[in-house]
């Protein structure tokens, strides 16, 4: 996979779980991941930041910042209010090809959704992904309102001729109702992608030990799991209306 953008459709979709998981599948493997947040806003010096949480859920992963910032904005926003330098695409850029001459695999995890701005030119994780050539995952909610948000997110990375290499349900419910069942089949559509994976409930719930053991069985092979779309899909698909 090399270097992987995970970005969402918006904020708390479930990004850093399914961070977590992709760096588990990859760990599995036998192989050496970095996980990579350039900016962690909301979290205090000395406080576990996302980055941190990925490391803990997965295990042996080399986990990095470029910037903190206290308050819980949008990183250019949170940058100027703490008087901190913010991160430029070009500082992501860089960070990440260093992980990855190092690493076989460099997890990039955004902040918020894909066109958060990071500095006061308005860059964003798409530029940074843009530099890097990388391709992006995206974290989607299953219910109502997700696929015009992914739609726009996948229209965002095609004008900047980024690709989307798949979407990943960031929490799929025990019994979900019928717009996340149909859903299934038309996040792909809107994603214009395929859906490599779909977290259970809560998943970050589960100890360390736990989710190291489930998370291959949570995203598709293309990530080093073992999760079947067709079968995910053939269980949980809609009765046909009226039925």
């Amino acid at each position: 996979m090399a270097i992987v953008v995970i970005t969402g459709t918006g904020t708390e979709v479930g990004k850093t779980v399914a961070t977590a998981a992709v760096a588990a599948a990859s760990l599995a493997q036998g192989l050496s991941v970095a996980v990579l947040k350039p900016a962690q806003t909301g979290v205090a010096d000395g406080e576990p930041g996302d980055a941190a949480e990925v490391a803990r859920l997965a295990g042996a992963v080399t986990a990095a910042e470029l910037a903190r910032y206290p308050e819980p904005l949008a990183p250019a926003t949170a940058a100027r209010r703490a008087g901190i330098r913010p991160v430029g695409p070009e500082d992501i850029a860089e960070a990440a090809a260093k992980l990855a001459a190092v690493h076989d695999v460099v997890l990039v995890e955004g902040a918020g959704g894909l066109l958060v701005r990071y500095d006061e030119q308005g860059s964003t994780l798409a530029d940074a992904a843009a530099l890097l050539r990388a391709r992006v995952l995206l974290v989607a909610p299953a219910g109502l309102g997700t696929l015009n948000s992914t739609a726009l997110t996948v229209e965002a990375l095609e004008a900047r001729k980024v690709d989307c290499i798949g979407v990943i349900i960031g929490s799929w419910r025990s019994e979900p109702e019928l717009a996340e069942r149909c859903n299934i089949a038309d996040l792909q559509e809107a994603a214009k992608a395929p859906l490599l994976g779909a977290l259970p409930e809560a998943a970050g719930a589960l100890s360390p030990a736990a989710f190291r053991a489930a998370a291959p069985d949570w995203l598709a092979p293309q990530l080093g799991g073992t999760w079947d779309a067709a079968a995910f899909a053939e269980v949980y698909a809609p009765e046909p209306y009226g039925a």
